[in-house]
Order: C-alpha cells, then structure tokens, then sequence
C-alpha cells in the first residue's frame, strides 16, 4: 500500500514544483519536479521529489520510464498501481497531443515542420523507426505511417516499401524519418546510403524525396540541410 506520509505540501513554500509552476510556468521545472508532480505524494521516507529523482536516475532517464509499462512501474520502489496508472496516462496524452496534429491540413515549409511533426512521436523510442510522411501537391501532409521497426541498432527498409505506401496513398512527395535509439542524431554511413537509394527511386517513379530526418534525443539532422542529398 502506498504511503501518503510525506507530501509535496510537507516541502518549503519556494520548493513546491505545483507553487513554483504557477509562478514561473511549467517550462521552469525540471524533469524531476513535472513527474513529482504526476506522483503527488512520496512515501514515509522520501518526498515525492526524492522519489522521483530516483525513479529518473533507477530507469535512466524519461524515454525510459516512457517506454515501462504499468507492471514494469509498479515494480518501481514508491509506484503502486494508482501512481503507475497516473503517470502511464501523462504520457500517453503527450504521444497523442503529438499525434493530433496531424488531424487539421499541416503544410510543410521546412525540415523544422517536419520534426515539429515527429520529434515527439519518436525520440523515446528504443528501437529504430522508420517513418514516411506523404504530401499532396501543395505540401500537405495526407498521411503518415511507419514503414519498419528495426533493431536496438539499425532500421531496415526498402525503397520498395517506401513507394508503394506513397502511391498507394497518391503521394506528390514524402519525407522520410527515422530515429537513432542512442540520442545522436547524426546521420551514419547506412543513412547516407539509403537516402541515395530512395532519392533515385523516387526519381524513377516520379515522387520527390523532398527529406530524410534524424530524430534524436534533444534535436535532429536534416539530410537536405547538410547537403547529404
């Protein structure tokens, strides 16, 4: 049974996160308080900010507690089924708040509207996703889809894949995506590769590459501003 011993009202005034939020604003906050926060209260020893520093530090870091699920959290020292489901659910609004975007026409103008797109759906990934958006004529985005989940190390896809998905949807252009699970988004050998692989596909069948991004853990690489296509 979780203890409600020692709250986040027990800590001084200036050291309450819900205090300091409505003060300063939620970016003010470190990962550590927004979870507190999420978490309410601590247990007999630990406030909620020292739980939460732990649960950071035990899971390393929050696109791996992102990617726990709600057994895997209870297991957690201080996470019962209440405060696993509480932060199970934070986190899933966040994927959808990302994802939502895509329900009203998005234009695409540059590499940063893409990753605007992306960045969130896909840096807490363990695994390599590949993933296309497809445009009209107009550079809107019509769809989206993940074409392949690789390995902790390498996404696999072929450029065959990528096209059918595109004309099946009766795509103008696409910009491909993929993350890189180690947080460094700089593009690799194989990335380089690839690109030149849809590139000329694309050109066989009619269909602008227009993009290739790398997704990591604090920003992204786009292929076309690196001059790498």
């Amino acid at each position: 049974m979780e203890s409600s011993t020692f709250m986040l009202r027990d800590l001084p005034h200036e050291e309450r996160p819900r205090e300091r939020m409505m003060q300063y604003g939620a970016e003010s906050l470190s990962q550590a308080e927004l979870l507190a926060i999420l978490l309410r209260t601590g247990t007999r020893q630990e406030s909620a900010i020292h739980v939460a520093q732990r649960i950071l530090g035990q899971v390393g870091g929050l696109r791996r507690l992102a990617d726990l699920s709600i057994e895997e959290m209870m297991d957690i020292k201080g996470i019962g089924p209440a405060k696993a489901v509480q932060l199970k659910a934070g986190i899933e609004l966040g994927r959808r708040m990302s994802n939502s975007r895509l329900d009203q026409p998005v234009t695409i103008r540059s590499p940063h509207d893409a990753a605007d797109i992306l960045t969130e759906q896909l840096r807490y990934l363990q695994k390599e996703h590949f993933v296309c958006l497809f445009l009209n004529t107009k550079n809107h985005v019509i769809a989206q889809e993940t074409l392949s989940m690789g390995s902790l190390n390498a996404s696999i896809v072929h450029p065959r894949e990528v096209f059918r998905a595109a004309i099946k949807c009766s795509s103008a252009s696409i910009i491909c995506a993929h993350n890189h699970p180690s947080g460094d988004p700089t593009p690799s050998p194989e990335d380089i590769t690839l690109t030149r692989r849809l590139l000329e596909a694309g050109e066989i069948v009619g269909i602008d590459v227009l993009d290739h991004l790398i997704i990591g853990d604090d920003g992204f690489v786009s292929m076309k501003e690196q001059g790498l296509m």
